[in-house]
């Protein structure tokens, strides 16, 4: 079981308390750092400084770091034309020689494209496959060769497809509740499927539905990556523990239930629910970026157990 670091910024970060968050993920050794992909805070908060763009974090990171995997949970297809994104993504990937990953979705946040001027479209689920089809495409076509694309929203013709990533291919994650279309897109596009947020036995149906699709799609049932994202809340006493909790505005009992709170010993036995449904990595959603003890509990007393 790999254990990522999954943070929130637009609540309330800088591009300097992102870098301390993830060099401090590199030196304890959590195998990747990732950023949610939002320009609106969320809740309460007030969301200071502002909010910082996800690519452009990641590829100041890419210098700054050496070992962790970067990506997104996840860009919003939304924010981005599908040619210049996987432009950026394979500069990125680049920079930081090949420790890329890019999840993607269909972007869901309406009031932070009102916020920003960024149009909010119908149909983005269709547009959201044409991406994926275009970005992998690009990616994939043979250097010396042109990549073309006609869909309904996009349309490419005769692209250099260039610049090309290191990694071949750029690990993909995709993920989702949708019973139909989401398992069949990643099973097409994807080399990971995410689920967000769901207790193991509503992530299991989810799974297998994706499992299916990939046996359909003709690829090897070890080739797809399932994972889970959820928030951590982890203290070696109760005080700890409601201490952490109170400090990002949640319950103790509302995190032991829907995330992975408690004691180091709880957390690894819940986390064993979640491999024995076939969960391979957990991204642990952290939400006080100043708490970095937090970061070395969970590293020092989780991960070395599981």
């Amino acid at each position: 079981m790999e254990l990522r670091i999954f943070t929130e910024p637009q609540q309330g970060a800088d591009y300097t308390t992102l870098l301390r968050v993830a060099r401090t993920a590199e030196e304890l050794g959590f195998g990747g750092f990732f950023r949610s992909d939002h320009y609106l805070h969320m809740g309460s908060v007030d969301g200071l400084p502002g909010p910082t763009d996800a690519w452009i974090t990641l590829a100041g990171l890419a210098r700054e770091t050496s070992r962790i995997r970067l990506g997104t949970l996840v860009t919003a297809a939304t924010f981005r034309l599908p040619g210049p994104l996987a432009i950026q993504v394979a500069q990125v990937d680049q920079m930081s020689g090949g420790r890329v990953e890019l999840g993607l979705g269909t972007g869901w946040f309406a009031e932070e494209h009102a916020a920003y001027g960024i149009p909010f479209p119908d149909n983005k689920f269709d547009r959201f496959e044409e991406q994926l089809a275009v970005i992998t495409g690009l990616w994939e076509t043979a250097l010396g060769e042109t990549f073309d694309f006609t869909g309904k929203y996009y349309e490419l013709r005769r692209s250099p497809a260039l610049p090309k990533p290191v990694q071949q291919p750029v690990p993909v994650i995709v993920g989702g509740q949708g019973p139909k279309r989401t398992p069949r897109l990643a099973a097409q596009y994807a080399s990971e499927f995410n689920i967000p947020f769901l207790s193991a036995d509503e992530s299991a149906a989810q799974f297998e539905r994706v499992r299916a699709a990939v046996a359909a799609q003709g690829r090897a049932a070890d080739s797809m990556v399932y994972s889970n994202a959820l928030i951590a809340c982890v203290g070696t006493s109760e005080a700890e523990i409601a201490r952490r909790a109170a400090a990002i505005g949640r319950e103790v009992d509302e995190l032991r239930t829907n995330g992975l709170a408690g004691s180091p010993a709880e957390v690894v036995d819940k986390i064993g629910r979640y491999r024995e449904i076939g969960t391979e990595r957990i991204y642990l959603q952290i939400l006080d970026l100043t708490d970095l003890e937090h970061l070395a509990l969970i590293a020092n007393e989780v991960a070395t157990q599981l």
